[in-house]
């Protein structure tokens, strides 16, 4: 089955390893992504405080172009966003535009005028649940040419794809990503800090918070005895891995922690050529232990 694919902003820019880990996964699955035509920005959570009519305004020619390159036109359009800001924002739109009568018709009229129109037949799924609902796990398992055997992993979600919707998951504890982890042949860490969140954009604007928090979830995985980060959020993984050196020399307890993209980490698994993953553009690659894999490009600790 072929999906629609809504990158967003960030996987065009700082966030590339996602699409390319993604494209990869994808493919080799035999799942290829056909990228949205024309795509826009989704309006981002930010954007929603500011002028939210606007912000639904863009989500919804998403789901509007979507509908009108529907691949299959007897079932309603699925469109992949990896991004968990998109992803929230289009679920946020979609369910808005279902309640709220008033709204809907501002934001079809303004859709008419770039002649588009949204009937509410787009499904928005997340890459993840794609993955281990569609494709399924025994068959990502299949896929596995080099087991993570000895590798433990902090599986984070992050506070959005879960919070508050969770179409796919528990909306408290989630564990699609850990029963990934572990399809893989990883163990994933028992951790409390699966969905908190890493301070967002607080980072950049009040970094005194963004800092500590990004420092309480490095130091809960490092206290748990993990190898790495995996995650499923752009933002979070720009947070969580490219601050790491300031967050050290405030906090002299915390050691360094890759941090992945969970696309990253299952293209290893599957023996796919490192390069493709975009793992050169980690600032913290990754040193997998003795016993996870023979081959696939990581560099082992002894």
């Amino acid at each position: 089955m072929a999906y629609l694919y809504f990158p967003g902003c960030s996987l065009k820019g700082t966030s590339r390893a996602y699409d390319e880990s993604l494209r990869a996964v994808f493919e080799a699955l035999g799942a290829p992504l056909i990228e949205l035509e024309d795509w826009n920005c989704c309006g981002a959570t930010t954007y929603m405080s500011i002028d939210e009519r606007q912000a639904f305004a863009l989500a919804a020619r998403n789901l509007a172009l979507a509908e009108g390159q529907n691949p299959s036109p007897a079932n309603g359009a699925e469109l992949i966003a990896p991004c968990s800001a998109c992803y929230l924002v289009l679920l946020k739109t979609q369910k808005r535009l279902a309640t709220d009568a008033s709204l809907g018709q501002r934001i079809s009229a303004a859709l008419k005028e770039e002649q588009l129109c949204y009937r509410g037949r787009v499904r928005v799924r997340h890459p993840l649940d794609v993955l281990v609902h569609d494709i399924g796990l025994q068959e990502i398992s299949r896929r596995v040419r080099h087991p993570l055997r000895g590798m433990r992993v902090a599986c984070y979600y992050g506070c959005q794809i879960v919070r508050p919707y969770a179409p796919f998951d528990n909306l408290h504890r989630p564990t699609t990503l850990d029963d990934l982890a572990r399809a893989l042949g990883a163990e994933p860490v028992d951790w409390a800090l699966r969905t908190y969140c890493c301070g967002g954009s607080l980072t950049g604007t009040l970094p005194e918070v963004g800092v500590r928090l990004n420092y309480l979830l490095l130091k809960e995985a490092q206290r748990r005895g993990a190898d790495c980060i995996i995650t499923v959020c752009p933002l979070c993984q720009f947070n969580l891995e490219a601050y790491q050196d300031q967050i050290r020399r405030r906090y002299r307890d915390l050691s360094s922690m890759p941090v992945l993209y969970f696309t990253q980490l299952m293209g290893l698994a599957m023996g796919l050529p490192p390069k493709s993953l975009g793992m050169q553009r980690l600032m913290i690659p990754l040193i997998q232990p003795v016993g996870a894999a023979e081959k696939g490009g990581i560099h082992e600790r002894a």
